[in-house]
């Protein structure tokens, strides 16, 4: 396939390719920025199928990076700008990053971490050279290497290709369709597949993409309310921040989609959304499937409140139980997903990726069930599951139902060892309002069975959320403890 934005430049110059505040940029200047940063990158050595590390924040910037090593046939590995300085050394080693980009404010981050080569995004050398561009990829090309968020163990790099992301770009377009006037707001980071996605999809259907550098709810729905802005993507965190910012005043008709993934979203919260009529589409995706894996279409928000909807149109899925084995509609089990969004496994990791992916089927380690329609419900992580007494508890129900007291602004919840019973839930409550630990078990009792019902509640005044705002329950147990 032609390359990309050089296909879209010449198509479509002048139509806008990126806002980013009051500047806006054509996918014909696009083109051309892309092209000299190409330039400035081959003077630094980087060739085709190099792997290039980018600690950048959303900007212009970071859209000329992504596109350049486009250019130049390299390898994208963007790096979550959240971590530690042990974990980014280690996934640069892991990937073996030819070099570093960063910008000006991880720039103290930047230059602490172990690589020889690594340079300021302001600060690459000028070049005039004539240098050979990729014009064509191939499906099968690598286009990027996103490390996943290591729920267990070291993250692994998924290795995305070219024809991922155009396939992930289809089967989203045949789901929501595409319209002359649509303007797709990214909050999500670039470094995250969601974010990423967003950008390559903009420019295959040719639409701008209004680029946010951090989530500000205000800022967002100023943004939405002036009228521009047809499809966001979210993550139900985000969405509830900018509900409340807002008191649930509707959003005007030009907001066609909010799309809201990375975990099974409150009912509470999905039917605040339908009282005013706000379009949530929920979705279903991870960074091995280069995003949406099922997305419910936006005419059956309202019928299908909490379902993730069907697979996308080149995508299969199917539940199996512990043996691998297809069960009944209803019943739960692991998401198995197959389709040419697939990742092709994770770099330098043949075992890892030998059990993540057998005979094409991704084992996603994720738990839902198929109604009798084939709608897609979203339960847990597996390995958030807790069985406590022979007794499966999902921790997100428990959630959903905590989040529905007055006095409850967040809830995280996860599996305690316990010697009668192996494990037991615990919540760690972000309150707003005063409220004690008994009300808040009494009021599980009311809406859960005895063995759901959380033995201890503590009460911190944050919960530990990655970059794109979902919760990191392993991260809760290291959270300081406040009293209420």
């Amino acid at each position: 396939m032609k390359d990309w934005l050089s296909k879209r430049a010449h198509i479509s110059p002048d139509k806008t390719a990126v806002i980013v505040g009051d500047k806006h940029w054509s996918f014909s200047e696009l083109n051309n920025q892309a092209i000299e940063l190409a330039r400035q990158l081959a003077a630094c050595g980087i060739n085709s199928k190099d792997r290039v590390a980018v600690l950048m924040y959303n900007s212009l910037d970071f859209v000329r990076v992504i596109y350049a090593l486009n250019k130049l046939g390299a390898i994208l590995v963007p790096l979550n700008t959240r971590l530690i300085t042990s974990e980014l050394n280690f996934q640069l080693q892991d990937v073996e990053a030819s070099l570093l980009i960063y910008d000006q404010q991880t720039e103290e981050l930047g230059t602490k971490l172990n690589l020889e080569e690594k340079v300021k995004i302001t600060e690459l050398p000028d070049s005039k050279a004539k240098i050979s561009l990729q014009q064509q990829h191939q499906k099968s090309d690598i286009h990027s290497i996103i490390y996943t968020s290591g729920t267990t163990g070291n993250p692994k790099g998924a290795l995305l290709t070219y024809g991922n992301y155009w396939s992930s770009a289809m089967g989203s377009l045949l789901n929501l369709g595409l319209y002359d006037d649509d303007c797709w707001l990214a909050c999500l980071p670039l470094f995250h597949v969601g974010g990423l996605s967003i950008l390559i999809r903009s420019v295959i259907y040719g639409i701008p993409m209004m680029l946010h550098s951090s989530f500000e709810p205000e800022i967002i729905n100023q943004a939405i309310d002036a009228g521009k802005v047809s499809h966001i993507s979210l993550v139900s965190n985000m969405l509830l921040r900018m509900l409340n910012q807002r008191n649930d005043r509707p959003y005007p008709e030009t907001l066609r989609c909010l799309l809201v993934g990375g975990g099974p979203v409150p009912e509470d919260l999905l039917r605040r959304c339908a009282q005013i009529k706000a379009p949530v589409v929920q979705t279903y995706g991870l960074t091995e499937t280069t995003s949406q894996v099922a997305t419910l279409a936006p005419e059956e928000a309202l019928d299908k409140l909490g379902s993730a909807g069907k697979p996308l149109f080149p995508t299969e899925l199917y539940i199996a139980d512990q043996k691998g084995q297809q069960v009944a509609s209803g019943t739960v089990g692991e998401i198995i997903v197959r389709g040419p969004t697939i990742t092709q496994g994770y770099f330098n990791k043949p075992e890892a990726t030998a059990t993540a992916i057998q005979d094409g089927w991704l084992h996603t380690g994720d738990l839902g069930y198929l109604d009798d329609e084939g709608y897609l419900y979203v339960v847990d992580r597996l390995h958030d599951l807790i069985i406590s007494g022979g007794e499966n508890i999902y921790p997100a129900e428990v959630e959903d139902v905590l989040t529905n007291h007055p006095a409850v602004e967040a809830a995280g919840v996860v599996g305690e060892a316990d010697e009668q019973w192996g494990h037991v839930p615990v919540a760690y409550v972000k309150a707003e309002a005063e409220v004690e630990q008994e009300e808040l078990i009494s009021f599980c009792r009311e809406h859960l069975a005895g063995y759901k019902v959380p033995k201890s509640i503590y009460f911190v005044p944050q919960l530990p959320r990655n970059a794109t705002g979902k919760l990191m329950r392993r991260k809760l147990a290291d959270m300081t403890i406040t009293n209420n």
